[in-house]
């Protein structure tokens, strides 16, 4: 009678039970540590090698190699050892150097810097360069817009609209108004090319315009659900005619917090003089160049990227007919928008970008 290896025992204390059970079931640590945890669960609870690995599609070497170095070195045994590879080919002090180089130094002979205009001038290859950039998340390429406010009130304002989210009042809505003007009705010149395997949309560079709507659209911030309209201009009457409009489909009981910006049509004496002769109405101004306060502009750029932006539309009427269903679509599923700034973090952020803008200009 032959005989194979001794089996090697294995036994968990009730710490690294909980441990090796949490590993066995998490849905985020890498699928290999999972399934040596499953190993050791396996074989903890007295199975064979082999049954082990036919069960968890693994070869017995496999298995008994994982069982050994858990048995050797405990939880840590599971990971992966670091594996050696090539030296660097750049020095700390080098990399230093290049970044600061990207950051505070700008090229005498263009605006930023790319790979190879820095490789030219360093002697770093630009596939060293580009590594060390995609590490520290450098992009000199690309740039973001920004605008302060000069608003007088701008702290007010900000602790008001704010507040409003972070805290709503009881028996009250707030909705976030505002109209998306110039929304236009492109179709292509040629028909689309479907997307297929390997290739994507096909589209013509050129369009015919075929007109423009305006939408207006109301947020509610507590439940997510929009009121929107589409006109054909955005004057002061086209917004009276929404307000009425959504002052119809809201419930007559509530007070209405109305957050705006400060664009011309929405201080209107005449929409001023509508405000007043309705008590429910509290209008909240955002701060200039801070529409980014109004939570509208978020579902405006949904609308665009998800319903607008890429399709084609043979007339004005198929445009709103789009809109229309996409709002319907929307409301079916609605969500609020998860609010988590403070007005003291705003506000610091802003302090910390004063600050910086004044150094760089001194």
């Amino acid at each position: 009678m032959t005989r194979g290896r001794p089996r090697i025992a294995l036994v968990l204390n009730q710490d690294e039970r909980q441990q090796m059970q949490a590993l066995a079931k998490s849905r985020t640590m890498p699928y290999g540590l999972v399934r040596r945890a499953k190993i050791v669960l396996l074989a903890a609870q007295g199975e064979n090698n082999h049954f082990i690995a036919k069960k968890l599609g693994l070869s017995t070497a496999s298995v008994c190699k994982w069982k050994k170095r858990f048995l050797e070195q405990g939880i840590q045994g599971l990971h992966d050892e670091l594996r050696p590879g090539k030296p660097r080919s750049i020095a700390d002090e080098e990399v230093a150097s290049l970044l600061n180089k990207t950051i505070n130094i700008k090229p005498s002979h263009r605006t930023q810097w790319s790979c190879r205009s820095l490789s030219h001038e360093t002697g770093i290859s630009k596939s060293t360069i580009n590594r060390v950039w995609h590490a520290f998340s450098l992009a000199p390429h690309r740039q973001r817009h920004f605008k302060l406010s000069n608003d007088p009130f701008f702290v007010e304002k900000v602790r008001d609209i704010v507040g409003l989210y972070i805290n709503p009042p009881d028996k009250a809505m707030v909705l976030c108004v505002d109209e998306k003007s110039q929304i236009q009705a492109l179709d292509r010149t040629q028909p689309l090319l479907p997307m297929g395997l390997g290739y994507v949309d096909g589209v013509t560079h050129d369009y015919v315009r075929n007109g423009t709507t305006t939408l207006f659209a109301a947020f509610d911030i507590a439940t997510g659900l929009v009121v929107a309209q589409c006109k054909h201009r955005h004057r002061h009457q086209e917004f009276l005619q929404f307000l009425r409009h959504l002052d119809a489909n809201t419930p007559p009981d509530l007070d209405l917090h109305i957050i705006v910006d400060n664009y011309s049509t929405h201080k209107h004496p005449k929409v001023k003089l509508w405000f007043a002769k309705r008590p429910r109405y509290h209008v909240h101004y955002t701060p200039t160049y801070s529409s980014w306060l109004n939570q509208v502009e978020l579902w405006f750029n949904i609308i665009t990227q998800q319903a607008i932006r890429r399709g084609t539309f043979r007339s004005v009427q198929e445009l709103i007919k789009k809109i229309d269903h996409f709002v319907q679509n929307y409301n079916s599923r609605s969500k609020p928008f998860i609010w988590t700034a403070t007005a003291d973090s705003i506000l610091e952020k802003i302090r910390r970008l004063c600050e910086y803008i004044s150094g760089t200009r001194h």
